[in-house]
Parts: structure tokens; C-alpha cells; sequence
């Protein structure tokens, strides 16, 4: 699937790209929480992106539902965002019969998630929402508490600019950016 930047950014360079990208993700997460929900509206904001997709990825956030044990939201909606463009279309698919056609465009989304992946452990340390918690700021929290969510943010949860959530979305926002024009999915 080809997807088209949305007129305000036509015409950037990748660098401005990848710069907005962070700069959506982060200010997304900071202002609107939900981790993956927030890597997914920065590229809503950025490219033409059905409106769906920003709500489907509402409960992944804080490794899952707020529950905050799970795999990082941000890098849930990265790749919410990148098997958009890249998944496996329905019609592929088969309840009568396994074709090599239908599994093969399943390893090609899968590839390519697996990169987003693999920046984000090279980055980070892990996938694991409470383990991220706890390299950030000494422990994790369970954000669904409000005492908790008010320790998060008083260790800057949402607001600095250097080591938070925020960074972690704006990373991941901004390696989806980088893939998608890597992979030529978006029109210049």
C-alpha cells in the first residue's frame, strides 16, 4: 500500500520528516497519553491515515490496558502504523487452505515490524512496559492508580524532555517514519 503525507508536509525534507515525527509522537504522549495510541495519531497527523486506526489502538497503551505489564504501547502502535501500510490484506487470507501467495506477504509485514523491533531493543533494553518503567525512573507504576500516576508524573512521566515516556514514543514515531520512507511506502 502506498500512503501520501498530508499537505502541510509535502515537500520536506527526510530529516524534517523524521524530526516532526519525534516531535508529534512525543507532544502526542505528553498532552493526550496512551503510548500507542499517540505513536499512531503522530502518523495520522502526518499522513493520510484512516481515523480508525488512531481509535483502534487506544487500550494498548501502558503495556496493555493501563495494566502496565505487557509489550511497550509505543511500540504497539508502531506497528499498528506499519502493518497498515505493510500487513497482510484480508483478501489474502484463507480459512480453507494454507497458499504460499497469503503466508508470504505475512513474513514480509513480520520483517519488517521485526526491524522496528530490533531499533527498539537496541535502544531501550527491552520491549517490556514495566522493565522501560524502570530503566526511566527506578520502578514501574501502575499508571490505572491515581497515587501511582501521580508518582509517574512527578518523576516527569510525561514532561521531560530527556528520559520519559514521551522519548520513547517520539523514538518509535520516528523510526516508523524512518521505515515507511525507507521502504518507499509513502509518496514524496
Amino acid at each position: 500500500m502506498k500512503g501520501t503525507l498530508k499537505a502541510k508536509y509535502a515537500g520536506w525534507s527526510e530529516k524534517q520528516l523524521l524530526d516532526k515525527a519525534y516531535e508529534l509522537g512525543f507532544d502526542f504522549e505528553k498532552y493526550s497519553h496512551s503510548c500507542s495510541q499517540s505513536a499512531v495519531a503522530a502518523m495520522h497527523e502526518m499522513l493520510h491515515i484512516d481515523d480508525a486506526i488512531v481509535r483502534i489502538a487506544t487500550s494498548s497503551a501502558g503495556g496493555q490496558a493501563a495494566r502496565v505489564t505487557g509489550t511497550c504501547g509505543a511500540l504497539i502502535g508502531g506497528t499498528i502504523v506499519l502493518d497498515y501500510f505493510f500487513g497482510r490484506p484480508a483478501e489474502e487470507m484463507s480459512h480453507t487452505g494454507e497458499a504460499q501467495a497469503n503466508v508470504a506477504s505475512l513474513h514480509d509485514a513480520v520483517g519488517i515490524a521485526g526491524t522496528l523491533f530490533d531499533k527498539f531493543v537496541a535502544e531501550h533494553g527491552t520491549v517490556i512496559c514495566p522493565h522501560l518503567q524502570t530503566r526511566l525512573y527506578g520502578r514501574p507504576f501502575f499508571i490505572s492508580d491515581e497515587e501511582e500516576m501521580a508518582k509517574f508524573e512527578r518523576l516527569g512521566g510525561h514532561a521531560n524532555p530527556e528520559k520519559s515516556c514521551c522519548c520513547v514514543v517520539g523514538n518509535t514515531t520516528r523510526w516508523v517514519m524512518e521505515l515507511l520512507l525507507a521502504k518507499k511506502a509513502i509518496s514524496l
